[in-house]
């Protein structure tokens, strides 16, 4: 039974549900990589450290809502040029608003009728409701919003449509809102002439497009300044080896930009000029945790790449990380040691063993930084062949920065590093770990501790049992293993081997030098020789009166029945059923439990673990029914 002395608040669960969730996103190797391999409590402190330093500025931006105001507003003027770095572009607001004039200011005659509502507030509205009705004209001569006669007006009311574009109303319209806002921001000469050239009857002459050019590269700087300068933090200066005359480039020089020279400009540039200065002053402490900070980062992305580099490289795998930034972030990146570039999406790449690997790795520096109480480990490296799962095991539980001395939970249906964590290899692991076997049967769960001591070589298991077992039957199956798996399968071997086929007249089989089987029957001198040598092991046994056993259906119908060990079980039921089961499956796995292809050298016992599957021979006794 696991006990935990102390309580356990929050559960890290290694499984299928963590990779498909974490793992391999899109443009990373783990979902929140920055978190995970950077963003240490160090990096955190650091960080902080650099905020206070350039607080001012972060003030200035928080308390003063009119910068941001007044960014809102340039965008919104230089959305109005266009993209063009010539000056105005074909399709920009300003060339389809006012580009052949303005009809809304400069009415022609004949629409004179019509001038409050061309004029009104809600002009492009009432446009967009007078051509939507020029489409019933046809249908009488009556107007077809009053029905009052309209004969003599309707030249007039199409000549709204032909005057008025919807479109370039609404252009228009926009024009001048974002000018109105931006007013007091203009000097007084450039909103003047601005508001004039908005107003032109005849549409944009070459020297208004240049000056509308000279003001839109003027509000461009003004815009990147303030962005800049409220963007300002450690990823921005990251790179520079003279902050102080990085930050001395940010302040605004108004002088410079003549057509944004007015009095509520000046009052933001020039507190935003004051921030900068006591930044300025502090340059050179800036500029040392910065470049501390960039050390750190540098060696804790070195720190981990080595670890994960080097665990992929021993395990066998072309593959490797890389901590890349990425704007304000970090990212972990996968490539190939024999491509270029990075590769996007992880899990169609890598095959399903690979995944597993790499998703262990990456979840135990998940758990190194969220820190939970219990780390579970669903039956992590079942897959793997033997050198994998162990670089695995080494990276989870022995390298520097690792899971040693935190509380995991590792469920696995593996011997294999329970042979090396708990036997081979036990003094590599401080704490030393604790292998419990568990066990279902008939619905209950049992749990046995595993020991050093337990795991055992096959030899060792079957002397063991020959000298435990209360059954000669029993006996002379672990003793016929015991000859199989030290290849000697000489007369005693033989004998054995007609003991479990039932041969009243026991055989010696051999090929012969054509790989054809052959059967001689034994001799009595034979069978008194191989006799004698396997009393030496199991005192009772007489050929005979076992053969007399097994060849009663019902007496060893009742010792299986009586057997408490499943692998024992299926040996006697193999006895009974003559090598046959009417299910393949279950013919299969009772076969190779009676051979010994599948034995690992060392394992546990199965007398003292039972690791045959319940169902297995709950299917075997249905059938001796």
């Amino acid at each position: 039974m696991v006990t935990i002395d102390t309580p356990v608040n929050s559960v890290a669960l290694f499984n299928e549900d963590y990779i498909n969730r974490f793992v391999f996103t899109q443009d990373e190797v783990l979902k929140n990589s920055f978190d995970i391999f950077i963003k240490t409590q160090q990096y955190d402190e650091k960080m902080a450290e650099i905020e206070e330093i350039i607080s001012d500025i972060r003030k200035t931006f928080r308390d003063h809502e009119k910068i941001d105001v007044v960014l809102v507003n340039l965008n919104e003027l230089l959305e109005c040029f266009g993209k063009s770095s010539k000056g105005l572009a074909k399709s920009s607001k300003f060339i389809k608003g006012i580009g052949d004039g303005n009809a809304i200011e400069n009415i022609p005659a004949e629409l004179a009728p019509f001038e409050k509502y061309i004029k009104s507030d809600s002009n492009l509205a009432w446009l967009k409701w007078q051509m939507s009705g020029n489409a019933f004209l046809e249908i009488s001569d009556d107007c077809p919003y009053c029905t009052s006669p309209a004969a003599e007006k309707k030249q007039t009311i199409l000549a709204v449509e032909k005057t008025y574009d919807a479109k370039a109303v609404e252009h228009l319209s926009k024009i001048q809102d974002v000018i109105e806002k931006l007013g007091d921001y203009f000097s007084n000469e450039t909103r003047s002439k601005l508001e004039k050239i908005v107003k032109n009857k005849d549409g944009l002459k070459k020297e208004e497009e240049s000056f509308l050019a000279e003001i839109k590269k003027q509000v461009e700087t003004l815009i990147t300044k303030l962005r800049d300068i409220k963007s300002i933090s450690y990823f921005s200066l990251k790179d520079s080896s003279e902050i102080k005359k990085e930050i001395e480039k940010l302040k605004i020089e108004l002088t410079l930009l003549s057509h944004l020279s007015s009095k509520p400009t000046k009052e933001i540039a020039d507190e935003i000029n004051l921030c900068l200065d006591n930044v300025i002053v502090k340059a050179g402490k800036l500029q040392g945790e910065i470049n501390k900070q960039n050390r750190l980062i540098q060696q804790t992305a070195k720190k981990h790449k080595e670890d994960i580099n080097g665990f992929l490289k021993y395990a066998g795998y072309k593959y490797y990380v890389d901590i890349a930034e990425e704007s304000d972030t970090y990212k972990m990146k996968l490539k190939h040691s024999e491509c270029d570039g990075d590769i996007a999406n992880g899990a169609t790449h890598l095959s399903y063993g690979e995944r597993n690997a790499f998703s262990l790795v990456l979840f135990m520096y998940d758990c190194l930084t969220k820190n939970p109480d219990l780390i579970i480990l669903d039956d992590p490296i079942s897959s793997f062949d033997k050198n994998k799962k162990y670089a695995i095991i080494e990276m989870l539980f022995r390298t520097k920065n690792c899971l040693k001395n935190r509380t995991v939970l590792m469920l696995t249906h593996d011997i294999e590093p329970v042979i090396d964590m708990i036997k081979n290899l036990a003094q590599n692991f401080q704490p030393r770990p604790l292998a419990h076997f568990v066990t279902s049967k008939g619905g209950i769960i049992t749990e046995k501790e595993i020991r050093r001591d337990d795991i055992l070589s096959f030899p060792q298991i079957c002397e063991s049992n020959i000298s435990s077992a209360k059954h000669c039957a029993i006996k002379a199956i672990y003793l016929r293993r015991h000859y199989e798996i030290i290849d000697d399968k000489g007369l005693e071997y033989q004998l054995l081997s007609n003991v479990f086929k039932k041969r009243i007249k026991p055989v010696i089989r051999s090929i012969d030098l054509h790989g054809n089987p052959v059967e001689v029957e034994m001799t009595p001198e034979d069978i008194a020789k191989s006799q004698a040598e396997i009393q030496r092991k199991i005192p009772e046994f007489d050929y005979q009166t076992i053969i007399s056993n097994v060849n009663d259906k019902v007496a060893m119908k009742k010792l299986f029945h009586e057997t408490s060990n499943n692998y024992e079980k299926l040996q006697i039921f193999r006895i009974i059923n003559n090598d046959n089961h009417e299910n393949n499956v279950i013919k299969k796995f009772v076969n190779e439990t009676y051979h010994i292809e599948n034995e690992y050298i060392m394992q546990l016992n199965p007398h003292e673990y039972d690791y045959v599957p319940d169902h297995i021979v709950v299917e075997c006794s249905e059938q001796l029914q």
